[in-house]
């Protein structure tokens, strides 16, 4: 340094005394300072003290001399120290070059500026604050620094500035926010500790707000919360526990909806092998939950991303238990949020667009005005392949449901071949609690799902498939599916209309909007779906036969008694008659017909087709009968099941002409079973009342006549011994007991409108096309045996 230089009103002896090497010559220079500088504030001179000041900082502090450096940090808190409570009018001139030297290379530099920053914020305490931001920025750099020592040093200046925070009524939390906001993405684990502990602080002050503030910092606490620290983890873990506390105390002004995505965003694992990521999506999981019981609808917007996270997380095994129960909650929730209102709002902005008043029976849209719906986003904060969606403008009059977000989200989950069973499960719970609450816009939806809904009956869990049938079931029966398609299986004269279970309460047909989360479907009638759902059904049967072996009887029993069994089977029956693979089509009704004559579910069917007393029986039965036929055994023990005694002999006079396989006899071997079963229990007591059912022994001899001597064939020849003789079984009024059995006999005959000729003759036909088939394909079977011994 040029010590000619004028440095006045700094002495020469002062000015050497600041340069030198020595701290302790230094020391002694700092109090000829705070001596003279008392001085000028004895005379009032505010000029004396800035050039002072301006001096130290510009020639000592800001010198490319270190001891000269040294010497200007420590002279410039002398200065701090004489002025006292005045220093606050001078604190931009002294803080600014101390924290310069807080960048110095040389650590010993750094940790002298870090000691007069000390002493210049312990006499100005208060007044501090408006520089504020300057102080914290220059610590948050000393929190890292490698020197121990200036660590040290920086750790008890920012106690001090603590307490004078803590202390004080005036922080401008506003003008540091935006500091906090950036400074809390840092990855060095000393500021990612300095910072947590700012916010620890800050939060625990009555007169400092921060939860206002805190959309602007959750997503970097939870970033800090995947520290290797497990101390900045604990830290973090409390500050978040105070946060959630305050929120509870005070919902209404929490901002739930600036905060939501970021949640979603920490609620999805990010890399499960890490266990820090295991801590954070507990912890987002756990507010998330709190956020959609405490702000409800709000939450609405946000709700595919929600899930996005949320439905994984069912899946957890009992590593994840708390994650896992946590996410349960939320999705449970969150189904509640759902309401009919959701689907009301369209049917509103219909009218309002139309101009007209809407009708109950209204088709559902078949296209959605891009407005109506949130368009979904993707962005990534940290994370890979995050998504979450954006929220409606901050003018809409009222929540929205994004419906087609949801659907989106819960279509990708079925899609996924990973998606674990209790997702699986998750996801048809929504897709039926949909159908229940917003089944007008659901149906928008129904063409784009079914295919998927269908291949899911396939799934190997059979609580899969039970649920999947339910919202199948729904989506067959809901009103809001309704056309005019004519739904009744009409191929013959006689028609039988779809019904709806009698089991159905009249409250519960009254709005689909009184339907709770897992109630069971109640329409007054099938709708355009029911005969697709069907169709396709039976389609998939066809395609994969394993599936028919497997779960078939699985499916069509449970379907009987969601959507009633004489709808399914008359349906069925109907489409069947048209079935051009006959194969299929006779293992279809072998399968559907020992369905009819075990299953519990069918038993109001079977007492339906037991007497045939109704038209409506009758042309059931003869629909059923048609079908029947692709299996000459199931339509014999359809008869025996209608007690068409008659017509069964007349049938099995006909089994001379059939080609007669093993598998063939394999089923007349099931018949006898089922014959000795409690379903035929009123068949075998009629065997007593010998001359009014003379074809039923014909019938059942008939069978014995076809059935090789095996073990059926001795079961039934034992039965048939036990027939007793007409003459022993007599009553005493003979007369009486005719007059009986004619009365009964011509009450069932005015109310039979059946054709059994007709019936007769389609079974020839139908057997002489399955006939025709096993020629040509046997003729196909022989054609190639040959070509290969050529």
């Amino acid at each position: 340094m040029n010590t000619e230089k004028d440095f006045s009103p700094l002495t020469p002896n002062i000015v050497r005394a600041l340069n030198d090497k020595l701290y302790e010559k230094r020391k002694v220079a700092a109090l000829e300072i705070e001596k003279l500088v008392r001085e000028f504030v004895a005379q009032n001179n505010a000029t004396q003290i800035r050039h002072v000041i301006q001096i130290l900082a510009s020639e000592f502090a800001l010198s490319q001399h270190p001891h000269s450096r040294k010497g200007g940090l420590i002279g410039l808190a002398a200065c701090s120290i004489a002025l006292g409570k005045e220093s606050g009018l001078y604190l931009k001139e002294l803080i600014e070059p101390v924290l310069t030297c807080f960048n110095d290379s040389d650590s010993r530099l750094r940790y002298y500026a870090c000691e007069a920053l000390y002493n210049i914020v312990k006499v100005a305490r208060g007044a501090v604050l408006p520089h504020f931001n300057l102080l914290f920025d220059g610590l948050s750099k000393l929190a890292a620094d490698p020197d121990p020592n200036v660590k040290s040093g920086s750790e008890l200046l920012d106690r001090l500035l603590k307490d004078i925070v803590t202390e004080s009524n005036s922080f401008d939390l506003v003008a540091f926010v935006p500091l906090l906001r950036e400074r809390i993405y840092s990855n060095n684990q000393y500021a990612r500790q300095f910072i947590i502990s700012w916010i620890h602080v800050l939060e625990s002050v009555p007169d400092i707000h921060l939860l206002d503030y805190l959309p602007e910092i959750l997503d970097g606490l939870f970033q800090i919360m995947g520290d290797n620290s497990k101390e900045i983890r604990k830290t973090c873990e409390v500050v978040l526990g105070e946060f959630l506390k305050e929120i509870k105390k005070i919902p209404s002004t929490v901002k739930f909806a600036e905060m939501a995505n970021i949640l979603v965003i920490h609620c999805q694992a990010a890399d499960e092998t890490k266990l820090t990521n295991d801590l954070i999506q507990l912890t987002a999981m756990t507010w998330m939950r709190e956020f959609i019981q405490l702000a409800g609808r709000v939450m609405l917007p946000y709700s595919s991303g929600i899930l996005t996270a949320v439905l994984p997380c069912l899946s957890y095994d009992d590593r994840k238990k708390n994650t896992k129960e946590a996410a349960s909650a939320c999705n449970y929730s969150l189904m509640k949020l759902v309401t009919p209102e959701d689907d009301e709002e369209e049917e509103e902005e219909r009218r309002e667009s139309t101009g007209s008043p809407s009708k109950e029976n209204d088709k559902p849209k078949t296209e959605t005005d891009s407005n109506d719906m949130l368009n979904a986003s993707q962005e990534s904060v940290g994370f890979s392949n995050i998504s979450f969606f954006t929220p409606p403008s901050a003018d809409r009059p009222q929540v929205t449901l994004d419906l087609d977000g949801i659907v989106q989200v819960l279509d990708r989950h079925l899609h996924d071949s990973s998606t674990g069973m209790m997702t699986r499960i998750a996801v048809l719970k929504w897709l039926y609690h949909l159908y229940i609450k917003t089944p007008r816009k659901m149906f928008r939806h129904t063409d784009s799902l079914f295919p998927m809904l269908l291949k899911t009956l396939s799934d190997e869990s059979d609580e899969v498939i039970l649920k999947d049938l339910e919202v199948l079931a729904e989506i067959a029966s809901s009103p809001a599916g309704q056309t005019d398609q004519n739904l009744s299986c009409d191929n013959t004269d006689n028609k039988v209309v779809l019904k709806v279970p009698e089991d159905v309460k009249p409250a519960q047909q009254s709005s689909t909007g009184s339907k709770g989360v897992d109630s069971s479907p109640s329409t007054p009638s099938m709708n355009s779906y029911f005969y697709k759902f069907m169709i396709n059904l039976l389609k998939r049967f066809s395609l994969e036969r394993k599936l028919l072996e497997n779960r078939g009887a699985f499916i069509i029993r449970q379907l009987c008694l969601l959507l009633h069994a004489e709808n399914i089977f008359h349906s069925m029956a109907d489409i069947l008659l048209k079935e051009e693979d006959l194969k299929f089509a006779s293992t279809m009704v072998q399968t559907l017909n020992t369905i009819l004559l075990t299953s519990a579910e069918l038993f109001e069917l079977r007492n339906q087709l037991k007497d045939l007393r109704t038209q409506e029986s009758c042309a059931l039965f003869c629909c059923l009968y048609r079908s029947w036929c692709h299996n000459p055994v199931a339509t014999v023990s359809l008869c025996f099941l209608t007690q068409n005694y008659k017509h069964a002999y007349d049938l099995i006079q006909k089994f001379g002409n059939l080609e007669v396989t093993v598998d063939f006899l394999m089923e007349v071997d099931k018949l006898v079973q089922l014959i000795e079963s409690p379903i035929f229990t009123y068949l075998r007591l009629q065997l007593l009342d010998v001359e009014n059912n003379p074809y039923l022994i014909k019938a059942l001899y008939g069978l014995l006549m076809l059935l090789p001597q095996s073990q059926a064939f001795q079961l039934l020849s034992h039965r048939l011994s036990c027939v007793p003789n007409p003459e022993l079984m007599r009553t005493v009024d003979e007369s009486k007991y005719m007059d009986s059995k004619q009365h009964v006999a011509s009450r069932r005959a005015s109310h039979t409108q059946v054709d059994y000729s007709e019936l007769l003759q389609h079974f020839e036909r139908v057997q002489s096309k399955h006939l025709e088939v096993r020629h040509q394909r046997s003729g196909r079977s022989s054609d190639h045996h040959d070509r290969k011994l050529m």
